[in-house]
This record gives structure tokens, sequence and C-alpha cells, in this order.
């Protein structure tokens, strides 16, 4: 089946350019969302998602219509894979069932890549620097949950389980064993 996504930004905005596209291209099935693209949890994106099947292709009249940022871009096309469903922007001539579509969509995966590499090594730039001017200590730490020692008590004796133990302070499981060390290092005389 060809499967066709629409979005505009706003309820006002007209979705008839895109529709007709489409229609044109003899889609099966359309899903319009009316939302910004900033993220990916747009509700006739999800629908479509879940909707599409094996062998299925999603025809979208240009990638900003589909995903804001190439980051989400490859995290769609990466699901529709997984699925093995093709996917074709027409504007940007991207067509996974093509070598050159295959080929683009590595490109923009590599840019994605390098872009992400920069953004890091400016950020440890930045603190690096800050830490040499001494403005940057890193983040405060959190206190510990009122709980934390009577529910690493419990924990300790066997009475419940780590699992258990997270739940209840509420700490993930790197985070709980770090602050269990860190509070027995502590303590200890």
């Amino acid at each position: 089946m060809k499967i066709g996504y629409i979005r505009v930004s706003t309820e006002e905005q007209n979705p008839a350019r895109q529709q007709a596209l489409l229609h044109e291209l003899s889609v099966d099935e359309i899903f319009i969302d009316k939302a910004s693209g900033k993220n990916t949890d747009r509700p006739e994106l999800q629908r479509m998602m879940n909707y599409v099947r094996k062998g299925d292709t999603v025809i979208v009249e240009s990638i900003s219509r589909f995903a804001r940022n190439t980051r989400d871009l490859l995290e769609l096309v990466e699901q529709l894979t997984v699925k093995q469903v093709e996917f074709v922007s027409k504007k940007e001539a991207i067509d996974t069932t093509t070598p050159t579509g295959k080929f683009m969509l590595t490109v923009f995966a590599a840019v994605a890549e390098l872009e992400r590499e920069y953004i890091l090594q400016r950020q440890r730039e930045g603190i690096a620097i800050a830490k040499s001017q001494g403005k940057y200590h890193g983040r405060a730490p959190q206190p510990l949950p009122e709980n934390f020692e009577a529910v690493v008590a419990r924990w300790r004796r066997g009475e419940i389980t780590a699992r258990e133990a997270m739940r209840r302070t509420g700490l993930k499981p790197n985070t709980f064993y770090r602050q269990v060390k860190n509070y027995f290092h502590s303590s200890q005389p």
C-alpha cells in the first residue's frame, strides 16, 4: 500500500496542496496532522507508524512535513525500515526503494552524526573554559530521598528487592547504586 503523510503547522493552514500531490501519486491512505513539527509526538504520525505494514511505502511531500530535524528523520525512517516499509520524499527525491535514495539517507545520517559530534566537542570545550575560570562546578548534587536510609536498610537485609528499593526511592539503577556506595563510604569510620 501507498501511505501518505501530511502535516501543516496550524489548524488555519490548508493541506490541499499536499493532498493534491498525494492523490496524483495514487496513495491508498492519508494521515493528516495539524500540529507543529517540533517533535514526533503527533497523533496522526503515531497512528500512521502503527498502521504501516511490511511492503508499504510512506510518501511525503517534503522531509520538513515529516520531521523537523535530521535526527527525527533518521529515527522515523529506521522505525519504518525495521517494519520493512519504504520511505519516499518527493521534494528531496529521496526514495529508499532505490540505491540512490538509500545513499542520500546515508549521507543525511553521516551529516547528523558529524553535527552531533561538533555539538559535543563545543560543549566539552565550553565546560573546560568555564572550569578554568571557576564558573562551572557541574550539576548540584541532589538531596537523597527522605526514606533512602530506611529503604536501603530493608534492601540490605533482603526484605525487599533492589528494584523495589529503586521504586520506593524514585531513583534509577545507576543513581541508586552510586548513592548506596557513597552513603556507606561516607558513614564508615
